[in-house]
């Protein structure tokens, strides 16, 4: 079985309440819970697969994110040259996952069927669905198709020996998490399907949701394709970045998601 390196990247934070994260608000006593900003990087032998690409600074101003770093810093931290990345899995299509589609010149995208029919259909007629949606990056996504250069899934599939794509749907109608082959086993990445650890260990969703009960199934799926909650990453929570080693160079901002949790 190929093992892989996989790597949390975070660009970007958002100050905000514990009750906004949660459908049911967790705690009358409202505390801080701040949300982070990841991409991911699979790395084995000579190949490179990034998972999403993060929001434009522009893309994040808008909605006043803090940017730490450029996702471009990120990756070049990492030592990855983007013109060189192959294959981008993108998860979904929300701002915050599939903005800076052109730092990838040469890359494939893969995509579920069915995000991309949300992003362009019906749906998007109202104003509280499409809120998470930038439509210029939807707009470069439907340019990569007529380029030839979108991968489109229907379900379940590998993409490369040891890494999956497993639609889930919920947060968004086509989201797909990314099961990946390690030397600890089988680390999923839950992206949205769960933002916090909390939403499934509560069972108390993130309220932005396309379909409630995918969603809550979702998290059940990624439970079964990790084979341990260790490893099972979720989108957006911070406890990641200080749960796992940091990688050299990163200012702590990169995290090997390969490597066993730290004590």
């Amino acid at each position: 079985m190929r093992h892989w390196e996989v790597y949390a990247l975070r660009y970007a934070v958002h100050e905000r309440a514990a009750s906004e994260n949660f459908l049911r608000p967790p705690d009358p006593h409202d505390a801080p819970m701040p949300m982070d900003y990841f991409v991911w990087v699979l790395r084995s032998g000579g190949e490179t697969i990034v998972v999403d690409t993060g929001f434009t600074p522009e893309g994040g101003a808008r909605r006043g994110r803090t940017l730490i770093r450029p996702v471009e810093t990120a990756l070049a931290q990492l030592g990855v040259a983007q013109e060189a990345v192959a294959d981008v899995v993108i998860t979904h299509l929300h701002y915050d996952h599939a903005g800076n589609l052109d730092l990838f010149p040469q890359a494939r995208f893969h995509l579920q069927d069915a995000e991309m029919s949300f992003a362009t259909g019906r749906h998007m007629c109202q104003a509280c669905i499409r809120y998470p949606f930038e439509v210029e990056d939807v707009v470069r996504m439907v340019r990569a198709v007529y380029a030839e250069r979108v991968v489109f899934h229907d379900g379940d599939a590998e993409i490369a020996e040891g890494v999956s794509l497993h639609k889930v749907g919920g947060h968004s109608a086509g989201l797909q998490m990314v099961r990946v082959q390690t030397a600890r086993g089988s680390v999923v990445l839950a992206s949205d399907a769960a933002h916090f650890l909390a939403n499934i260990e509560r069972q108390n969703p993130f309220p932005i949701y396309f379909d409630l009960g995918a969603l809550a199934q979702g998290w059940r799926a990624a439970r079964r394709l990790a084979g341990s909650e260790d490893r099972v990453i979720p989108g957006h929570d911070p406890l990641v970045r200080t749960s796992y080693p940091a990688v050299a160079g990163s200012d702590g901002e990169t995290v090997a998601l390969h490597l066993p949790p730290l004590a």
